[in-house]
């Protein structure tokens, strides 16, 4: 049987299916806005040059502390997945953020995603990866930068074009790292992988700062905002892994394959 003939079981081809819907359609803006009551791009207009450049410091800084944290620990984390204590704890430090505004977003944004991380190597686990490995633990960086799906940015891609742009720059960071550990982390081909994971990530991350910068809001607003985000990265990391189990179990042809047939439906059926 050749592998463009194989059949996924019907368990599979749900979970397939499933992974679809989250990483082709992630609307989380949409999501946002339903709860702000106003688009967020209508925020993030008002949102100054220096905010929006202090933002981008911030990301890049925690992308940093959470590469530290892959490389380092990631291998300790537990199965199965408790996510809801990850998204309760960023419940907490989402409505602390909401009470005390931008000062808060230095320290509450590393949390949160660090939070983040931990519930994605959780769910990576939980569907095979192997996190002793550097090459699973970058793979939860990953989703990061697959988590958002802007029709007027680069981010509006495929998930199998996002990741086959990203796979080149995870395994030359991969590489340098499994032989450096955080000492490595200032090299070239790391930092490549770091930028590339931050301006996507970042996209997201004002997405949310917008939403959550709605004075009305406040503490609870904040809370709720940091919620969704959560979840929408969790279902992102399902997606992915899911879809990387699979292609460990049935081939990657055989799943890119019948992946791509029904993105196509989703499409079709989204017109």
């Amino acid at each position: 049987m050749t592998e463009l003939s194989v059949k996924l079981s019907e368990a599979n081809q749900k979970a397939l299916q499933r992974a679809v819907r989250s990483l082709e359609n992630p609307r989380l803006a949409a999501r946002l806005a339903d709860y702000a009551g106003q688009p967020v791009n209508r925020i993030l207009r008002l949102m100054p040059q220096v905010a929006s450049d202090r933002l981008n410091d911030i990301v890049r800084t925690t992308i940093l502390k959470c590469l530290e944290l892959a490389i380092d620990s990631l291998d300790e984390v537990p199965s199965p997945p408790a996510t809801w204590l990850s998204s309760a704890m960023a419940g907490i430090t989402g409505g602390i953020s909401g009470a005390f505004g931008w000062i808060a977003l230095p320290v509450e944004l590393p949390l949160t995603t660090t939070l983040m991380l931990r519930s994605i190597a959780d769910i990576a686990r939980h569907q095979g990866e192997d996190l002793s490995d550097v090459a699973g633990r970058l793979a939860c960086m990953e989703v990061f930068a697959l988590g958002g799906n802007r029709t007027e940015n680069k981010m509006n891609v495929g998930y199998y074009a996002a990741r086959a742009f990203l796979a080149r720059l995870t395994g030359e960071a991969s590489a340098y790292l499994l032989e450096r550990g955080v000492a490595g982390a200032s090299a070239p081909v790391v930092t490549g992988f770091v930028t590339e994971i931050s301006s996507r990530f970042g996209l997201v991350v004002s997405d949310k700062v917008a939403a959550g910068a709605l004075p009305v809001l406040g503490a609870l607003g904040g809370a709720t905002v940091n919620l969704i985000f959560m979840d929408h990265f969790q279902r992102i990391a399902q997606g992915h892994f899911t879809v990387r189990r699979l292609e460990r179990q049935y081939g990657t042809e055989t799943i890119q394959r019948q992946y791509a047939a029904l993105a196509k439906q989703l499409a079709g059926a989204e017109a």
